[in-house]
C-alpha cells in the first residue's frame, strides 16, 4: 500500500517571512544568479564526487537527482542566500525555518510537523557534495549530533554562477564604508577592479582622479564648505587609504 502524502508539496517554493528586513545589493544579485538556472542541473552536480563529512569516504553518486529532490534544492538554495551573512559565511536561519519558508515541512493527520525532506537535501546531498558544511553542536536532548548551523562554501557560489569577484568587491566596499563610518566622513567608493586599475598609475594621475571623484560625490554647496584645503586634506586621506586598501588585497 502506498504511503499517504509521500510528497507534502512537490512544488516547493522559497516564501520568506514578511518582517524581514530588507536584504544587500549583493544579496539580491545573488539570488537573482540562483533563479536564472536550474541549480539541480549544474554541472558541478554531476562531476564532483560526494564525500562523507564524517569519514572522508567517497560515497556512491548518482547520476541525476530525482525530481522530488531537485524540486526542493531549487527551493533551498535562494533561501539560503537570502539568510546568508556574508561576514560569518553561515546561514542565519535554522533547518526548521528553511523547511518552512521553502514549503519542506510536512505534517502528519496527527499534526506532527517533520522537516526531514529538507534536513535529508543537506545531510545527504549539499553537505556531501561540498556545497555547504554543517557546524555540528550535541544536542541536550538526544545523544547524536544534529546541524546546527549552515556554512555556504566557494562551491555553492560556484553552483549559483557568482563569480568571487562580486563577492570581493562587495567585502571591499563595506569594509571601507565602515572604516569611513568609524571616522564620521561620508564614503566614496572605488571597486575592486578600479584599486588595481590605480595601482598601475603613477601618484598625480591617482590623486586626480580621486579628485574628480569626490567633485562627482559631494554637491556644489558640500564642496563649498569643504574649501580648496579641505579638499586636498581628502584627497590625501583617500590617496592613503586606497594605498592600504591595495595592501591588503594583494596579501
Amino acid at each position: 500500500m502506498p504511503r499517504k502524502n509521500y510528497i507534502y508539496n512537490p512544488k516547493p517554493f522559497f516564501n520568506p517571512s514578511k518582517n524581514e528586513k530588507k536584504r544587500s545589493a549583493f544579496i539580491c544579485y545573488a539570488m537573482k544568479k540562483a533563479l536564472e538556472i536550474d541549480v539541480s542541473k549544474s554541472n558541478l552536480t554531476y562531476t564532483l564526487l560526494p564525500i562523507d563529512p564524517k569519514t572522508g569516504n567517497v560515497l556512491t553518486r548518482f547520476r541525476r537527482l530525482n525530481k522530488h529532490r531537485a524540486c526542493a534544492m531549487r527551493a533551498i538554495v535562494p533561501a539560503m542566500l537570502y539568510y546568508f551573512n556574508i561576514n560569518s559565511k553561515l546561514v542565519e536561519a535554522s533547518i526548521e525555518k528553511l523547511a518552512d519558508e521553502c514549503g519542506l515541512s510536512t505534517f502528519s493527520d496527527s499534526g506532527n510537523k517533520s522537516i526531514t525532506r529538507a534536513s535529508r537535501l543537506i545531510s545527504e546531498f549539499l553537505e556531501p557534495m561540498g556545497f555547504i558544511k554543517c557546524q555540528k553542536i550535541k544536542s541536550k536532548s538526544i545523544s547524536n549530533y544534529i546541524p546546527k548551523k549552515i556554512l555556504l562554501t566557494p562551491m555553492f557560489f560556484m553552483l549559483c554562477n557568482i563569480p568571487q569577484s562580486k563577492i570581493d568587491n562587495y567585502l571591499f566596499k563595506k569594509m571601507k564604508s565602515s572604516e569611513r563610518l568609524k571616522r564620521g566622513e561620508k564614503a566614496i567608493f572605488f571597486s575592486f577592479s578600479d584599486v588595481k586599475i590605480m595601482s598601475r598609475l603613477d601618484e598625480k594621475s591617482v590623486r586626480k582622479k580621486i579628485l574628480n571623484a569626490l567633485i562627482s560625490y559631494y554637491t556644489a554647496s558640500e564642496l563649498t564648505k569643504i574649501g580648496p584645503k579641505g579638499l586636498k586634506k581628502k584627497i590625501d586621506i583617500e590617496y592613503n587609504n586606497l594605498c592600504k586598501l591595495y595592501k591588503k588585497i594583494i596579501k
